[in-house]
C-alpha cells in the first residue's frame, strides 16, 4: 500500500493493492510518513474500504481516539456476529462516529433523546438486547458513561447492518418472498390479518433474519423450541399448519430444508401475529356495519 494522505499519526489515506482509496488505522502508522511512501504492514490495525469519500471518513476517524475506534467496533461488530450479519466498513464507521458523538455529548453535559424505545422493543428486540448489552461493555472499559437511551439508535444500526448485508438484487428476492408469505397470511386470517400493523412488521423482521441465516449456511438447532411448540399444536392448530404452508413455501423459493427448530420458531412468532389480532378484535368492513 502507498501513503496518499498522513491525517495524523494513527490514521493515513492509503491507496491498496487494488488501486482502491482506503482508509488505514494504527498506532504511529503515520508518523514520519509522507505521499508516496509505503504503509508499514506491521503497523496495519484496521483497514476501511469507503464506498465513496474516503477522505471524509479519514478526516471523521482522524479526530477520534485511536482506541475509542478500537472498542467500539470491537462491541459492535460482536453484536452483529450474533445477528448472522457481516458488517461493511460503511457500517462500522457510522457506529464509530455516533457512538464517538454521543460520547462527547456526554463529556459537555448534553443530554439526547431518543422516544422510540417502545416501537424498537417491538420491532426489533433482539437488536435492543444487543445494543444494551454493547452499552454496558462500553461503559464497563471507559470512563464516559453511555446512557441506557443510546441503545435505541444502536438497535436500528445492528438492524440496518442485518438488512443492508444483502446485495440489491437479493433483498429485492427477499422482499417479494415475504410478499407470497404475507398472502399466504391473508388468505388464513381474512380482513384480520393488517400487513401494516406493527405485528407483522415484527413478523416480518423474523423472517429476514432466518433469510440472513439461511443464505449463510446455519439454521437455528437449539432444540429449545419444541415443547413450546408442541403446546401450540394443541391449542393453536391453526397456527401450526400455517407455519407449515410458510415453511414450504420458503423450502420451495429457497431450494432448502427448513430445520424443525426453525418451524418451531416460526410457529411461536405466528402464535404472536395471532395474538395481536385477538387484541385489536375482528376486522369490521362494509357500510352495514355500526
Amino acid at each position: 500500500m502507498e501513503v496518499l494522505r498522513v491525517f495524523n499519526n494513527n490514521v493515513v489515506l492509503a491507496r491498496d493493492e487494488l488501486g482502491r482509496e482506503v482508509v488505514v488505522t494504527g498506532r504511529g502508522i503515520g508518523f514520519q510518513r509522507k505521499p508516496g511512501d509505503p504503509v508499514d504492514p506491521v503497523r496495519v490495525a484496521r483497514r476501511f474500504v469507503p464506498a465513496r469519500n474516503a477522505v471524509s471518513v479519514g478526516e471523521i476517524l482522524a479526530d477520534i481516539p485511536l482506541e475509542r475506534i478500537s472498542l467500539i467496533e470491537q462491541a459492535f461488530v460482536r453484536a452483529t456476529r450474533e445477528l448472522g450479519a457481516p458488517v461493511p466498513s460503511s457500517t462500522i464507521i457510522a457506529v464509530v462516529d455516533h457512538v464517538n458523538q454521543a460520547m462527547e455529548r456526554i463529556r459537555q453535559g448534553l443530554a439526547m433523546d431518543y422516544p422510540l424505545r417502545a416501537e424498537v422493543a417491538h420491532l426489533h428486540p433482539e437488536e435492543l438486547r444487543l445494543a444494551e448489552r454493547m452499552i454496558d461493555e462500553l461503559n464497563a472499559r471507559q470512563g464516559i458513561q453511555l446512557p441506557r437511551g443510546e441503545a435505541i439508535a444502536l438497535a436500528l444500526h445492528l438492524f440496518d447492518a442485518v438488512i443492508n448485508s444483502a446485495s440489491a438484487e437479493r433483498s429485492w428476492a427477499q422482499s417479494r418472498l415475504i410478499a407470497q408469505i404475507f398472502e399466504i397470511l391473508a388468505g388464513v386470517y381474512g380482513k384480520d390479518f393488517d400487513a401494516d400493523s406493527i405485528d407483522a412488521a415484527r413478523f416480518a423482521a423474523h423472517l429476514r433474519y432466518f433469510l440472513v441465516r439461511a443464505r449463510n449456511g446455519g439454521q437455528v438447532e437449539d432444540g429449545t423450541a419444541g415443547a413450546v411448540a408442541a403446546a401450540l399444536r394443541r391449542a393453536r392448530p391453526r397456527t401450526r399448519q400455517t407455519a407449515l404452508r410458510v415453511r414450504e413455501l420458503l423450502e420451495l423459493r429457497l431450494g432448502i430444508e427448513v430445520s424443525e427448530d426453525e418451524t418451531a420458531y416460526l410457529t411461536m412468532h405466528l402464535a404472536r401475529l395471532e395474538a395481536g389480532m385477538e387484541r385489536r378484535g375482528p376486522a369490521r368492513g362494509g357500510d352495514s356495519d355500526p
